[in-house]
C-alpha cells in the first residue's frame, strides 16, 4: 500500500505535468532574492478558512442582522412542532409530505388526531425553509468578501505592469518571484472557498447543491494548480476579474430580500454590465 501511495505521489508531482520544458522542482528553490511558491504552503489555507468562518459568524450576527432590520427585514420566528420521535423518524427517513392514508396511519400509531399530525408535518417542513433573514445574512457575507477582495486585489495589482499589459505576466516565466501581496491574495481566496465548502451542509440548502460542491472544488483546484505551477501573475488577474462582478450580484440579492425592487433592479443591471465586461471581454483576454 505504501508503495502504491508513493507511486501515485510521484506521478501526481511529475515535473512534465507542472513545469515547462527543461525545468525541475529543484529549479524552484529560493535563491538570490527570488522566492517561489511551494505546494506545502497551501496547507495554510485550511486554518485561514476557519479564521474566515470566525469573521463570518460575527459579521452576520453583529452587522448583517442590524442592517437587515434597517432595510425592513423582520426576523420571523417559526413555531417548532412538539417533540415526537415517531413522526420525526418518518419525516427524516420516509417522506416530508405523507399521503392522507399515511397520515391516518401515523395518527393511530401516535394515538392522536389526524389534524395534529398534519399540523406537526406543516410546522416541521417550515423549519426546513430558510428565513429571509438567513438568506440575507449569507448574501451579506458573500457581498462583504467579494467587495473586500476586489478592493484588496486592486491595491495589490494597480502598480504592477501586468495589470495593464497582459503579456507582462509571462516575462521571466517560470522564474518569477512571488510577492507577499500575491501570497496573501491566494491564501485569502482559497481559504474563502474552503470556508464555503465547509458550510454547505448548514447554509441555505439549494437545489443546485452538487453544482456548488463541484464549483467550489474546481475553484480550489484551479487556484491551487496555478500556485504550484507559478502561474501567480495571471492567477491574481483572473481572481480579480471574477470577484469584481460578484459583489454586485450579492448586493442585488440583499435588496431583493428587503423588497427594494428599484434598487435591486439597478444593481442587477450594473452586475450584468460588469459581468459582460469582466467575463466576456476581459477574462478571455
Amino acid at each position: 500500500m505504501a508503495h502504491i501511495l508513493k507511486t501515485l505521489n510521484s506521478w501526481f508531482w511529475w515535473e512534465n505535468i507542472w513545469m515547462p520544458i527543461n525545468c525541475t522542482w529543484a529549479d524552484f528553490v529560493d535563491r538570490d532574492g527570488l522566492v517561489f511558491p511551494k505546494p506545502q504552503q497551501l496547507y495554510a489555507t485550511i486554518p485561514y478558512a476557519f479564521v474566515l468562518l470566525f469573521i463570518r459568524f460575527f459579521s452576520e450576527r453583529y452587522i448583517a442582522i442590524p442592517l437587515a432590520k434597517a432595510l425592513g427585514i423582520k426576523n420571523v420566528r417559526r413555531v417548532k412542532p412538539q417533540p415526537n420521535p415517531v413522526l420525526e423518524s418518518y419525516f427524516r427517513e420516509c417522506s416530508k409530505h405523507p399521503s392522507q392514508s399515511e397520515i391516518q396511519g401515523l395518527a393511530k400509531k401516535c394515538n392522536c388526531t389526524v389534524r395534529l399530525v398534519e399540523k406537526w408535518f406543516r410546522r416541521r417542513r417550515n423549519l426546513e425553509i430558510p428565513t429571509v433573514l438567513r438568506k440575507f445574512q449569507e448574501a451579506f457575507w458573500r457581498f462583504s468578501f467579494y467587495l473586500t477582495s476586489s478592493i484588496v486585489g486592486f491595491i495589490f495589482l494597480y502598480d504592477k505592469p501586468w495589470f495593464y499589459d497582459i503579456w507582462q505576466t509571462w516575462v521571466g516565466y517560470p522564474f518569477q518571484t512571488v510577492l507577499p501581496s500575491q501570497y496573501w491574495y491566494y491564501m485569502m481566496e482559497i481559504g474563502f472557498y474552503w470556508s464555503l465548502l465547509f458550510t454547505l451542509g448548514i447554509d441555505n440548502r439549494r437545489k443546485d447543491f452538487l453544482a456548488h460542491v463541484v464549483h467550489h472544488l474546481a475553484a480550489i483546484g484551479l487556484m491551487s494548480g496555478s500556485w504550484c505551477g507559478n502561474y501567480v501573475r495571471v492567477g491574481t488577474l483572473v481572481m480579480f476579474v471574477h470577484d469584481t462582478a460578484d459583489f454586485w450580484l450579492e448586493a442585488a440579492k440583499m435588496f431583493n430580500y428587503a423588497h427594494w425592487e428599484k434598487t435591486c433592479n439597478m444593481l442587477f443591471i450594473i452586475f450584468s454590465i460588469a459581468f459582460f465586461i469582466t467575463r466576456i471581454i476581459l477574462f478571455p483576454f
